[in-house]
Order: C-alpha cells, then sequence, then structure tokens
C-alpha cells in the first residue's frame, strides 16, 4: 500500500469516526427532547423555531455541493478558492452564533462540528492537490467527494433541526 492509499484510508476512517459521533450525538439529543418535560412559553417557542430556521439554513448553504454551486472558480486558483470556501464557512457560521441561545447544547455542538468538519474535508482535499491546481480542479474534487454516501454532515443536522422543531410544533 503506498503513502496515498494509506493517508486516503486513514481519512475516510477519519470521516467515519466523525460521522458516528455525530449519530451518537444527535440520538441523545433525541432522546433528551423526547423525555424534556418543559413547555416553554409562546414567545419563546416562536423565537426557537425562527433560530431552527436560520440553522436550517446554514446547514443547506454550507453544505459541500451547495458552497461550490454559489462561487464561479472558473478564474481562480485552487489555494484561492480553498481560502474563498472556508472564509465562507466561517463567516456563515459566524453570522448564525447569536442562534445557539435558542437551541439545545447538542444541536449547537451539532452545527459547529458540521462547520468544523466541511472544513477539514476542504483542507483534506486541498492538500492533496498540487499548488498549480485550478479553482475548477478543487470544486470537481469537492463535488464528487460531496456525493459519496454519508459524505456530508447537513443531512444528519437537517434532521436534528427538524426533530427539534416538531416539539415547538406539536
Amino acid at each position: 500500500m503506498d503513502t496515498f492509499q494509506c493517508f486516503e484510508l486513514s481519512f475516510f476512517l477519519i470521516l467515519i469516526g466523525l460521522v458516528l459521533i455525530l449519530y451518537v450525538e444527535i440520538t441523545n439529543l433525541k432522546k433528551q427532547i423526547s423525555e424534556s418535560p418543559e413547555k416553554p412559553n409562546e414567545d419563546g417557542n416562536r423565537l426557537k423555531l425562527q433560530a431552527l430556521e436560520r440553522l436550517t439554513l446554514f446547514a443547506e448553504r454550507s453544505a459541500l455541493k451547495n458552497l461550490i454551486s454559489r462561487v464561479d472558480s472558473s478564474n481562480m486558483s485552487a489555494p484561492e478558492l480553498h481560502h474563498f470556501l472556508i472564509e465562507t464557512l466561517k463567516a456563515e457560521y459566524d453570522y448564525n452564533m447569536s442562534q445557539q441561545i435558542y437551541v439545545s447544547p447538542e444541536v449547537w455542538n451539532a452545527v459547529a462540528r458540521m462547520k468544523d468538519q466541511n472544513i477539514y474535508i476542504i483542507n483534506h482535499i486541498t492538500a492533496n492537490l498540487s499548488p498549480q491546481a485550478s479553482g475548477k480542479d478543487l470544486s470537481k474534487l469537492i463535488i464528487e467527494y460531496s456525493m459519496t454516501p454519508n459524505a456530508e454532515m447537513n443531512a444528519l443536522l437537517l434532521d436534528a433541526l427538524q426533530f427539534e422543531a416538531k416539539k415547538f410544533l406539536n
């Protein structure tokens, strides 16, 4: 097995571990929410639902394939696109940071982990390209990666957000 194959295998195993951790956290969140006897007031529910809506938008906008689709990478180098994608993810996260006061700590941790995982993936894919690679090269690899099964955590995050929203809607 050559070094690149070992690196790919390590990356894949780390990614599976991250997905499993998020799955366990979401399962615990669902259990905690279903056991919670508290019924917040109507105004509190409205604010929490608005926060969940904003975080849903964050999850959609931060999905790797959606990040790529929002940028014209044809005139960018891979390092330029890399920088743009990381800064965009951080800005999206920072913009929604105040929403953490309206959601459970488990949901907020899932939001932060999704951002961190996407940054890790972008960094990893970029690191495997030559410094002369184009933005299109990087875009193509990110899109290919995002199409693999269980590649993106945003689907798991969306499930957690929907589950938490349902407790306020019922």
